[in-house]
């Protein structure tokens, strides 16, 4: 069995190697370096930059723990740069040495689709080559969305696909986007200190999730003295001189050194084939069934492409899932617990139902909630903002989870594990937890629901 996948994303390459590994002759096709948008422009590039600004913040904070350093300590933005560069070099080194050894063959150049089992590749030196196969992944991944009223030019206004290529570190910048590019890049920024300025038109940052979790990075981004518009959106841009100036809906400008258009991202299907084959779509995603697989036998879409989260990890089992099925099988992806995972200080982590969607839905649900500033190895690593949250549908079943604070996005996996197989808050409640840890605060939290949490002081009732 032939397969061929077009984009070397974290989509694409998964696919390519499941496919290997269940014994198809695989063919990958990406115009770039394999890791797609997560590895070379994304989420490992950025958690390098923010590992670097929190090693300056906790150099910076070391007096606080009874360590004296002697001396300025600077950050040299050219070696974080380089820091970061070597990790992505590394990683990508990585996935092609899997290649190698699991005889996947890397075609380097564009892919069309020309029918269900040709695409045309154009390489960089314009030549062609047509590849055949039985069997068609579509990886495409996407792009940065920049609406017409910005004067994209890459250089002054630039998308997160440039920001992580700055040579100089900006005095200023202005960043459209409250969601988790703009929190992270300006977070980061701001630690180095460059001039921040984040516009949001939504009421919060991070809009997919509940209030109060808002509120809590919301108040560090006060403490970091990042300026921080939310409910207001942006009029008009445009680049005087060699700077951006944006009039704000309320009717006030902003100028800064670089304007950061984050507000979102799209499949990147430009000339790639599909509508001219047929392939169906909607509002510029590719609709698939349960099985991954488009209205054209054979060709299966996964990823950023289709309308389901544009999260790496969400690619990566798509990419399994429609490999699977390419093959023979009928699997398909339970999307009930996706993690969701922002790398601020705190660090952000949800995953399941957010309290807004159960009021939306008027579902009656449960509630358990737990502060890091309780818990005696938060206190002891001095990180201790934020809390742990936990909701449970009438049936005691853990339905979602927020956690703001120290190794959010790890501690995340425990509810992960949990909303996926439908436990409850007891099953879950009942485990011991050890101590001192962080994660004693999930079973605070849990106990919490039913007011069993014996770290609490009692709650007063309502009048």
């Amino acid at each position: 069995m032939k397969i061929a996948v077009i984009g070397g994303g974290p989509g694409g390459y998964v696919a390519a190697l499941k496919a290997a590994m269940l014994g198809a002759d695989v063919t990958v096709i990406e115009k770039r370096r394999v890791g797609g948008t997560c590895l070379n422009v994304g989420c490992i590039p950025t958690k390098a930059l923010l590992a670097s600004s929190s090693m300056l913040m906790n150099i910076k904070e070391a007096k606080d723990f009874g360590i004296n350093i002697d001396g300025e300590v600077k950050a040299d933005f050219s070696a974080i740069m380089n820091r970061k560069d070597k990790i992505v070099n590394q990683l990508i080194t990585g996935i092609e040495f899997l290649f190698e050894k699991r005889g996947i063959n890397l075609v380097n150049g564009f892919g069309k689709l020309l029918d269900k089992n040709n695409i045309e590749v154009t390489k960089e030196d314009g030549t062609k080559e047509i590849i055949n196969a039985d069997k068609i992944i579509l990886a495409n991944g996407s792009v940065p969305i920049v609406p017409p009223m910005f004067p994209y030019d890459g250089e002054v206004v630039i998308t997160s696909d440039e920001v992580l290529g700055l040579k100089e570190l900006p005095e200023s910048v202005l960043i459209v986007g409250g969601g988790v590019i703009g929190c992270e890049i300006g977070q980061f920024l701001r630690s180095l200190g460059t001039e921040v300025t984040i516009v949001e038109m939504n009421e919060q940052l991070l809009p997919f999730e509940d209030k109060d979790v808002a509120k809590q990075l919301q108040r560090q981004f006060k403490k970091d003295k990042i300026k921080v518009l939310t409910g207001i959106g942006v009029q008009a841009c445009e680049v005087v001189g060699n700077a951006v100036v944006a009039t704000l809906s309320n009717g006030k400008q902003v100028k800064a050194q670089y304007g950061l258009v984050a507000v979102g991202r799209k499949p990147n299907l430009s000339n790639s084939g599909v509508e001219e084959l047929g392939i169906e779509m909607e509002r510029g995603k590719i609709i698939v069934n349960e099985n991954l697989e488009t209205n054209i036998e054979g060709i299966y879409a996964i990823g950023d492409l289709i309308n389901t989260p544009f999260l790496a990890h969400v690619a990566s089992k798509e990419g399994i899932v429609a490999v699977e099925n390419a093959l023979g099988k009928s699997k398909t992806v339970n999307y009930t617990a996706i993690p969701r995972c922002v790398y601020t200080e705190p660090e952000v982590a949800a995953v399941g139902k957010t309290e807004k969607e159960l009021q939306a839905q008027a579902q009656e649900y449960h509630v358990g909630q737990f502060d890091f500033r309780a818990l005696g190895k938060a206190q002891a690593i001095g990180h201790f903002q934020g809390f742990i949250k936990i909701l449970a549908d009438k049936n005691d079943k853990i339905i979602g989870a927020s956690i703001v604070g120290p190794h959010a996005t790890d501690l995340l996996t425990e509810l992960s594990l949990a909303v996926h197989l439908g436990l409850t808050v007891e099953q879950v409640g009942d485990v011991i937890h050890a101590h001192p840890t962080l994660s004693e605060g999930i079973m605070e939290a849990l106990h919490d629901v039913h007011g069993e949490c014996v770290h609490a002081a009692p709650k007063l009732a309502k009048a």
